[in-house]
Order: C-alpha cells, then structure tokens, then sequence
C-alpha cells in the first residue's frame, strides 16, 4: 500500500560547499508528482536565485540534510519565506544503489512529500547569535587552559616549583613573579617578594620554588606565553560584554535560571543559547532531556527492559551541565548534593552526574515554560519520599489483612 503524501509542492536540497542541487516535487496527493531538478551555487547572489526559483514553481515545504555548517547560509536565505525542514544526516538514509547527488536531492524531497522528516531544532537568529558568542567564548576559555598547561610544564621543565607552592600560579601574586622571571633580573627572594595577600605567608617556600635552572630560552617562552595568555583575557572580557548585550531581552529567563543550584552566569547563559527560551518547541521535559543527550538509554528486547548509553545529543550543552551538576553536587543542603551521594554509592560517580545533569535540565525546562521560581526540595526530600511510601505500603498490607489503621504520630 502506497503511502499518502501530504505536500504538494515540495523541494529537496542536496547542499555541498560550493554547490545545492534542487529537486523539486508538485503534483496533487494521489498523482504522480512531477519533478524539477536545478543546481545552484552557494554564494549569496546564487541562493537568491534558488529562493526565486522556488517561489516561481510555487513551492512551499523545503527539506535538507544538516551536514557540517554548509547547510546554514542555505537556510538563512530561504528562512521566511517556506517552511524549512533541517533534517538529521543520520535519519535520511538513502536506498542502497548508485548514489548521486540528483538522487540525493530527489529522495530528500521524496520523505518531505510524505511528512518522513523530523525537524531538527533551529532556533531563531537571535538564539543562534547568542549560540556562536557562547560557543567562541566555551573555545576561548579551552585555549587559555592549553596554553596555562603548556606554562606549567615548561615551568617544571626548568626547575621552577612554584606550582607546588602557590594554590593558584595565574593569580595577582603568581602572575607577577611570572613576569620577573621572564624578565631575569630578579633574584628569587625579590621574586618572592611580590606575593599578596596570603601568599606573603610562603615567601621563603616561594623563593625557594622560585630558584630553578631558567635560561635565557625559558625567559623567552615564558614571556611570549604571557602574552598569549594576556591577549586571551582581554577578548575573554570583550566577549563576555557582547554576550551580556545579547541576553538583554533574555534578562529575566537569565536571572530565573540563575536561581538553579550550580548555575551561575555563564551557564545560565550557556543554556539560553542552546535550547532557547520557548519550550514549546520541545513539547515536553523528556523530549528535551533525550536532544540534550542525558536522558536514561531506552532498549527493550523480547519484553525486557535492559540498560542502555545515553544518546550523543547537544554536545555543547551537554558540557553545559555537566559544569553546573559538578557545582550543585557541591552546595550544602541540596537536594541535587544528596540525589548524587545516594546514586554514586550504587552506579558510580560518572553516572550519579548524568542523573544530575538530566535533574537541572528538567527544572531548567518548567521554569523557561512557567516563568515560576526554582524551588528547593531540601536535602531530606528523598527520606521524606522515602518514609511516606514505606508507611503507605505497610498500611495497605494491614488493611488487606482486615484491619482499620489509625496512624499517630510518636511524641518526641
């Protein structure tokens, strides 16, 4: 039995980088459609002729693959004006056979026609402004790491302990006897001398981590990672005031995400850009949970459920939360921080923080969709659970056996 199309007039894209092959499908349901086939480069003049030709041959359902980054300009130039449909690469198989691009273009246009494409969650350009900032920031933030680790080696590689020493060697007080050494000038109880604070505490541990075997070739790595490490701080801050800028008209989803456990600014942030503000496009809590990558694996086989990995999912928001359960795990009288200890102790410590993350996601999800404050269960909320379903049980059984149970609660 053919299956029913619900389109009539539809396009499959094939999109390459530097070019998108076009097939488009008009016909009544039940007919068999005709079929257009047109290739069109990728600069913008060339997809504003594909946007032309489209709206010339009527079309109004257009589908893609989101392969790599080629798809989004694509999108970005017919946005508005049809209903696109960015479909996952890995659900839009193609029949075995010869593999062209043509057939690749008409079998996407095939599946849109018959309502076979599930549309992967694109959000609106503002969301997606806020997405790259996020996400340059999050690459911003792993290149200073690389390069403080890259310092701290080249450190120890020269004698210079001063890791051991200091709790943190990027500090006020570590960066300026980075800078002396570089410089070699100083000796290393001067160099000492430029701790503050607490640090003063240590100077003669501190002179003695200072004294290493620095060459003029150490000197000079160390200065010119100095100044990597500078220049990073400095976009990290120019970054950090365009991102505040685009969250002004999330301020108030902002702030009620903030109330979360773990959450502060930048992952409140982080969550805005990466799954929006509108729920309405998840439906439901699971449904998010499961596109985020930390709900609970489903497999079930001959009536049996078994266990199963979580799904790739949202990489980046992912990271996102894993960020914000290893700090709410972390703060006293959380129900987040007793819901983790409870599952370590049977399932280990990396899946206790998946079941973390998925709890954050959840709460993150009713507040973006009700606007309501987060609401703190209390780190006796599981033994209160766990104490009403103990006695509701043992009251069934007494009245299964025939007998009226009157509970009083004990005096103290």
């Amino acid at each position: 039995m053919a299956m029913e199309a619900l389109v009539e007039r539809c396009a499959g894209l094939d999109v390459h980088q530097a070019s998108v092959v076009c097939c488009v499908l008009a016909g009544p349901p039940g007919c068999r459609p005709r079929k257009l086939l047109r290739t069109f480069g990728t600069t913008t003049h060339e997809l504003g002729k594909l946007r032309a030709w489209l709206a010339e041959q009527g079309v109004t359902h257009v589908g893609m693959e989101s392969t790599g980054i080629y798809w989004k300009p694509v999108y970005a130039a017919l946005e508005g004006h049809f209903d696109l449909t960015v479909g996952n690469a890995h659900h839009i198989k193609n029949v075995p056979g010869r593999k062209t691009d043509v057939k690749d273009a008409e079998w996407i246009a095939r599946l849109l026609r018959h309502g076979l494409i599930g549309k992967s969650f694109v959000p609106p350009p503002p969301i997606r402004d806020l997405r790259e900032l996020v996400r340059f920031r999050r690459a911003l933030v792993e290149a200073r790491t690389a390069e403080r680790n890259r310092l701290l080696k080249l450190l120890e590689g020269a004698g210079v302990k001063l890791a051991g020493v200091a709790s943190d060697v990027f500090g006020v007080s570590g960066t300026a006897m980075l800078k002396a050494l570089a410089e070699g000038a100083a000796e290393p109880a001067a160099m000492a001398d430029l701790a503050r604070g607490r640090m003063r505490r240590k100077l003669e541990a501190l002179a003695a981590a200072l004294d290493g075997q620095v060459r003029e070739h150490h000197r000079f790595l160390i200065a010119v990672q100095l100044r990597r490490l500078e220049a990073i701080a400095r976009d990290l801050g120019e970054l950090d005031a365009r991102i505040e800028a685009h969250l002004e008209p999330f301020r108030a989803q902002h702030r009620l995400l903030m109330q979360i456990p773990g959450v502060d600014r930048v992952v409140a942030a982080g969550i805005i850009a990466e799954v929006g503000v509108d729920m309405d496009v998840f439906a439901t809590a699971q449904r998010l949970a499961a596109w985020a990558g930390v709900a609970p694996g489903n497999h079930e086989s001959a009536g049996r459920r078994k266990g199963a990995a979580t799904r790739k999912g949202n990489v980046f928001l992912k990271a996102t939360l894993f960020a914000a359960a290893s700090a709410a795990v972390r703060t006293k009288g959380s129900y987040y921080r007793d819901k983790y200890h409870r599952l370590r102790a049977r399932r280990g410590p990396v899946r206790a923080l998946v079941a973390v993350a998925h709890k954050l996601l959840i709460a993150a999800f009713h507040m973006l969709r009700t606007g309501s404050p987060f609401r703190e269960l209390g780190e006796d909320f599981l033994d209160r659970v766990s104490r009403k379903r103990s006695t509701t049980k043992l009251v069934r059984r007494l009245a299964a056996l025939g007998y009226d149970v009157l509970l009083v609660p004990k005096a103290a």
